[in-house]
């Protein structure tokens, strides 16, 4: 009988055991920051993002451009690298800028590299194969006024129970017509992180 009972205490002891060890887990609001390192993540790329886009929007050219042309600036988004020491994908943080100009409604956009040719050969394909007067027409792409550029860096310090990790995102705005740097912006950000004791 005892013996009975030590099996189903034992029993019990290791399905607690399985259970506790097991993972959960929980959808959360996306914007809600979960910092599990000191990695950039993505409310890194959106705070940046936001932040730079309000500094280049505050800049004098934009006033000028606005005021001489009557019309919004149109944006060519061509490179920017990631230089720090972890992988940091730059197409979400690409993204997260051309929302928040998009959002502004300040500036237009126009797509670069492989986007560009992918659009070029539907185009080529509509012209063989679309309804006449359905599809696009060559020759009418928008060019740009301004290309954005630029780089994320980082800074790692240590010294066995902390650890600092600095990152600076510089970017750059130059006129297509006139090679000027129309504007220069920089974000740091810097994040602590500290051993526990368990």
């Amino acid at each position: 009988m005892q013996t009975a009972h030590w099996k189903h205490f034992i029993l019990i002891l290791f399905a607690l055991m399985l259970t506790a060890c097991s993972t959960t887990v929980q959808r959360i609001n996306p914007d809600q920051e979960v910092a599990l390192s000191d990695r950039w993540n993505n409310i890194d790329s959106k705070l940046v993002a936001d932040a730079m886009i309000n500094d280049m929007l505050s800049f004098p050219w934009y006033q000028n451009y606005d005021f001489t042309h009557k019309r919004k600036p149109t944006i060519i988004i061509q490179d920017i690298r990631n230089k720090s020491d972890e992988h940091i994908p730059v197409d979400t943080f690409i993204n997260d800028i051309k929302r928040s100009l998009l959002r502004a409604g300040n500036v237009n956009f126009v797509v670069s590299g492989s986007e560009r040719s992918d659009i070029r050969k539907e185009r080529e394909d509509q012209a063989l194969n679309a309804a006449p007067g359905t599809a696009a027409k060559f020759g009418l792409e928008q060019g740009a006024n301004f290309a954005l550029s630029g780089t994320i860096s980082s800074i790692v310090d240590s010294n066995g129970d902390e650890r600092v990790k600095f990152y600076q995102v510089d970017l750059k705005l130059i006129n297509m017509t006139t090679n000027e740097e129309v504007w220069n912006g920089q974000k740091q950000i810097k994040k602590l992180s500290k051993k526990g004791f368990f």
